[in-house]
């Protein structure tokens, strides 16, 4: 099993739910406070909402490939290693309700990717140490390249773009 991942930030999380259920013909595999997810048959992929400021306007979050096991994730680390792609991996971290191993890597444009496996549901959409307006932290302007050009910066740090050089 693989297929994409796609997580908006939505400012009506009910009425974002109504129109994807409508579109895509199924009601979320998962809810909770803040947050649907669907997991979507035709086309395959995952559609994340996630709740944010009201009266603002869909945005992205990040994007994703889930795939079904943690060798799996392993596989796609040592092939973006490979590919000379800086990476970010977090492996049984509490995110998005569910207990995940992940690698992250951020595109041209600063559109965050992770390849991630689901082991488990749990209690909380964020990390405690979480950028504000980000899921699970990767969010935030410091790329996984700018964190290699300085590796005294701490994890915490490069996800809160401290010391990068741009707006966080």
């Amino acid at each position: 099993m693989s297929r994409v991942q796609l997580a908006l930030r939505v400012a009506d999380l009910e009425s974002s739910i109504s129109f994807y259920s409508r579109l895509f013909g199924t009601e979320p595999a998962k809810r909770r406070e803040g947050y649907a997810n669907f997991a979507i048959t035709e086309p395959p992929m995952k559609l994340v909402l996630i709740e944010g400021e009201a009266g603002g306007e869909t945005r992205l979050d990040h994007l994703g490939v889930e795939v079904a096991d943690t060798e799996e994730v392993t596989a796609a680390t040592t092939r973006l290693k490979e590919a000379g792609l800086a990476t970010f991996e977090e492996n049984d971290t509490s995110c998005c309700y569910a207990v995940q191993d992940k690698v992250w890597v951020t595109g041209p444009g600063k559109e965050p990717w992770e390849v991630y496996v689901v082991k488990a549901d749990a209690d909380t959409l964020e990390k405690a140490d979480a950028a504000p307006d980000a899921c699970c932290g990767t969010t935030a302007c410091c790329t996984p390249e700018e964190q290699a050009l300085d590796p005294a910066r701490s994890p915490a740090e490069a996800k809160a773009g401290a010391g990068c050089g741009c707006a966080s």
